[in-house]
């Protein structure tokens, strides 16, 4: 789950602590839609779906949950931004 520069997220670290909270799983892949996006998509089309609604995983855009606005002349800009995770959303949104 942390292919792509995701960071931890809250359910993550919810299911780590005991194994008694997520019935034994760590929530960590799941239907692995980061890796099959392309094909769940295609099936999505071939369904005759015209909407697909997904959330955002914060963690995947912001992997240590904060953001850094630099104002020098040689930064460029934002810091604590996982790029990687926006192309992955961008790709998605686009297809």
């Amino acid at each position: 789950a942390t292919d792509g520069g995701r960071g931890p997220s809250i359910w993550d670290t919810f299911c780590q602590e005991s194994k008694e909270n997520c019935n034994g799983d760590l929530g960590g892949i799941t239907d692995d839609h980061y890796h099959h996006w392309r094909e769940d998509v295609q099936l999505m089309k071939a369904l005759g779906l015209k909407a697909y609604r997904f959330s955002i995983s914060w963690p995947r855009v912001l992997p240590t949950g904060m953001v850094n606005f630099k104002t020098g002349d040689d930064d460029d800009g934002i810091d604590g931004v996982n790029y990687e995770g926006l192309e992955f959303y961008s790709k998605l949104i686009n297809e």
